[in-house]
């Protein structure tokens, strides 16, 4: 089967499923994941009024890409305008407040990305008409890659990677691999291992630069409130158990109660990766939860972080920090870029393998704990809270490592107005 069958059969199986999908956006909605008023986005329509001159498109997933790609929209600053699209309604809360809060506003407008259905896709493209696209990371949508070629569009993959599970499954269809990577202009990617990978699949022009995560700015803080919080908490020992998945946090809690055995008036912060889930947590771990306004306990026990673009908040607040989507398989981790930049002497499970160049450095560093299960854990945050020197030089490992490639943004920048002027 030769690659154009494949990218035909992926087109035309997109706009079969494009009624299921509209349906799912509802639903989507009704959960509070998509936003209701803007589901037109997701279908490429969409009145706000193009932006006059060059226009780079700049297509990130969720709040980890968003995050990454804040440096190079600051290096764009002034010299083009930027549509930067999203998938998730968390994404659009965090640069609601971030793109005002870096200056950002003027340059960037932010939009909901269609749906990988071609009708929604020509609509976009055809209503912004971009004169160069970025996608960030792992998202690899054919009809988006196809509409773009076919109208000239310079393509560029930044931060690009591939994990292993993505690899062998890639693997199975090559020459329809190779259609979908081939067209891209520059691919950048985030580590050796992703550029082999890449490159085997048909990714032309791969280089391996380093992490964008690397240069991203530390998460944002409402500083009253952590001011507030620090005073609320002051002498108790905290903890925090970040982007947590589903079964985590029943191990969480074993973990909590082994080290409140030693440390009276423990704290146990709990911020689930989908907030959404906080409610029912909260009912399981019999805790109070942030978003129904409710406060930390007064004594020993465990508080539900379940409010979206607060992260910050709690890796400064509490400077150990678990990262979770890693004690359960298949598992694959979260970004332990985050807490390292703040400093926080960070844990991680064994099933954290989406980033596994990450904690390769900041393990090699001294700036990493491995633990592989909760009563491990409950000894390494134990440990932290007893020697706070010890502590503290994980940190300073951690953020350390995480210093480098600070020239990295700007080189990604000038490769994208370099697609501008062909």
């Amino acid at each position: 089967m030769t690659s154009g069958v494949l990218a035909v059969g992926w087109s035309v199986a997109a706009t079969m499923l494009a009624p299921l999908l509209r349906l799912n956006l509802s639903r989507r909605a009704a959960n509070g994941r998509e936003i209701a008023e803007r589901l037109a986005e997701r279908r490429g329509i969409d009145s706000t009024p193009r932006p006059a001159g060059p226009l780079v498109w700049i297509h990130a997933a969720s709040v980890g890409e968003t995050m990454s790609i804040l440096p190079v929209l600051d290096a764009l600053r002034h010299r083009t305008k930027v549509l930067l699209t999203t998938g998730t309604a968390t994404s659009q809360a965090l640069l609601d407040k971030c793109l005002p809060e870096l200056g950002l506003s003027g340059d960037v407008l932010h939009r909901f990305a269609p749906l990988d259905v071609p009708a929604w896709i020509d609509r976009f493209l055809s209503h912004w008409q971009p004169d160069a696209a970025c996608f960030v990371e792992s998202e690899l949508w054919p009809n988006q890659l196809a509409a773009c070629r076919v109208r000239g569009i310079g393509l560029m993959l930044v931060n690009a990677r591939m994990s292993g599970r993505s690899f062998s499954k890639w693997r199975r269809a090559p020459r329809f691999a190779r259609c979908v990577l081939g067209g891209f202009a520059h691919v950048q990617a985030r580590g050796e291992q992703d550029a082999e990978r890449l490159t085997a699949l048909g990714a032309p022009h791969v280089e391996c630069l380093g992490d964008l995560k690397f240069a991203a700015p530390p998460l944002p803080v409402d500083q009253v409130e952590l001011d507030r919080l620090t005073a609320r908490l002051a002498g108790r020992p905290v903890w925090l158990a970040a982007s947590t998945h589903p079964g985590e946090e029943a191990m969480i809690a074993v973990a909590h109660k082994e080290i409140a055995k030693t440390h009276p008036g423990l704290l146990t912060i709990i911020a689930p990766r989908h907030p959404g889930r906080g409610a029912a947590l909260a009912a399981e771990l019999i805790a109070p939860r942030r978003a129904a306004g409710q406060e930390p306990p007064a004594t020993e026990g465990i508080w539900i972080a379940d409010t979206i673009g607060e992260l910050g908040l709690w890796y400064r607040l509490a400077p150990i920090a678990f990262v979770g989507r890693s004690l359960i398989a298949p598992g694959g981790g979260q970004n332990p870029l985050e807490p390292a930049r703040l400093g926080c002497a960070i844990a991680v499970g064994p099933h954290a393998g989406n980033f596994t160049d990450h904690l390769a450095l900041l393990r090699g560093a001294g700036g990493l704990v491995d633990v592989a299960d909760p009563m491990a854990l409950a000894r390494f945050v134990s440990v932290m809270l007893d020697k706070p020197e010890q502590r503290r030089r994980l940190g300073e490992h951690a953020a350390a490592v995480v210093r480098r490639h600070a020239d990295l943004p700007a080189r990604t920048a000038e490769t994208l107005l370099s697609m501008l002027s062909r």
